[in-house]
């Protein structure tokens, strides 16, 4: 995996997001809350067209505008009212699923007010989530669920205590002899190891399987994924080597020795988000005697040649959104699939860089898992 490959990683998930589709010719006035509000703010809305619209109070600003919106070029500019408020709407459709953004307000950045935040883009950035086809997989639903919980484990490495959460499936309090396998899942650049539970809904994407019977139950531990702090456009800084460390050397074990996991490569796989991808890409390469399955979520691809003469994996997934490069992970796919290995491929219709590609991918890669 080239520097330059890591590069390319987090650029699309800054140009891709935002990709709009044509507009149509007249905008539907069935607005609603936006879902992540904050409790009793009417605004953001979106529409059933997938509109955004917002509203927001600043009587002496001169200008503000919405990072969403206008296709990439320059965002969403709202018109002040005789009120102070602040208007406007996107002007075409976003794509569904979840998405970051931010306000200028007079050449100054800040959050939507009305807005829950996520952290994103190395800050919290307020979240708005525009209603998907088949937001069923990841809705909350009357099943039995899993608990997230948050786990501080020892770091002689980095010379401190480390953060992880780590998701246990519906029964294992109960079941006290049962063990279970483990997805070690990554984060994208920008953002930590709140992200999977946060944006991406993975614990509700896992009970809503497991409620139907589509996957066995499995614990998935998500943690940080940066040792040494890299900013924007300073990628070639990154090290993989103190984060192998801390996963591979501290976290792993922390996990097989507090959780009733079943410690054997067969039942213990590695997947990541974009640069989590880079990460799980070049610690399964690396240590191809920990992992016995490797998932790549718009996160690059593998070749037959690297992993030539390395211990065989299980399962290899590699994904992306059909506004990425699909043509790339579909090939890649079908290559090591004639060089003998158990590829599988999925591209998420009309989506790019973002979450709903990503949920998608974990709800496909859920069932293929530790069978």
């Amino acid at each position: 995996m080239t520097r330059h490959t890591i590069a390319v990683f987090v650029a699309a998930a800054f140009t891709s997001a935002t990709c709009l589709a044509q507009a149509p010719q007249t905008v539907l006035e069935d607005f609603k809350p936006s879902t992540l509000n904050q409790p009793g703010q009417e605004y953001p809305q979106v529409n059933s067209q997938g509109y955004a619209r917002f509203r927001i109070k600043a009587p002496k600003a001169d200008s503000v505008k919405v990072s969403l919106g206008l296709g990439g070029r320059g965002g969403t500019k709202l018109t002040k009212g005789e009120d102070g408020f602040w208007t406007g709407t996107t002007e075409g459709p976003m794509d569904e699923g979840f998405h970051y953004y931010h306000l200028t307000v007079d050449g100054g950045t800040f959050n939507d007010p009305g807005a829950l935040n996520y952290y994103g883009s190395v800050r919290w950035e307020s979240g708005i989530e525009i209603p998907a086809h088949d937001q069923d997989f990841y809705a909350l639903k009357n099943v039995p669920h899993g608990h997230v919980q948050q786990v501080l484990f020892p770091s002689p490495s980095t010379q401190t205590s480390r953060r992880a959460f780590v998701y246990t499936p519906p029964g294992y309090e109960k079941e006290k002899s049962k063990k279970y396998p483990v997805l070690y899942l990554q984060h994208g650049w920008g953002e930590d190891e709140t992200a999977w539970s946060n944006q991406g809904h993975a614990n509700l994407i896992m009970d809503n399987l497991i409620a139907e019977g589509k996957i066995k139950p499995f614990i998935i531990v998500m943690t940080y994924g940066m040792t040494n702090e890299v900013k924007w456009g300073r990628m070639k800084e990154f090290r993989i080597e103190p984060f192998q460390t801390v996963l591979v050397d501290e976290l792993i074990p922390y996990v097989d020795a507090n959780f009733r996991t079943l410690a054997d490569r067969n039942n213990r796989a590695m997947a990541g988000l974009s640069m989590g991808g880079m990460e799980t890409h070049t610690i399964t390469l690396n240590k191809p005697d920990v992992f016995g399955a490797y998932a790549l979520l718009s996160g690059g691809i593998y070749t037959p040649d690297e992993l030539k003469d390395k211990a065989k994996a299980k399962l290899i997934f590699l994904s992306c959104g059909s506004k990425e490069n699909p043509d790339r992970v579909k090939k890649a796919a079908a290559d090591l699939k004639a060089a003998g290995y158990n590829a599988v491929s999925f591209v998420s219709e009309k989506t790019a860089h973002e979450f709903l590609t990503w949920r998608r991918s974990l709800h496909e890669l859920a069932p293929l898992l530790f069978k």
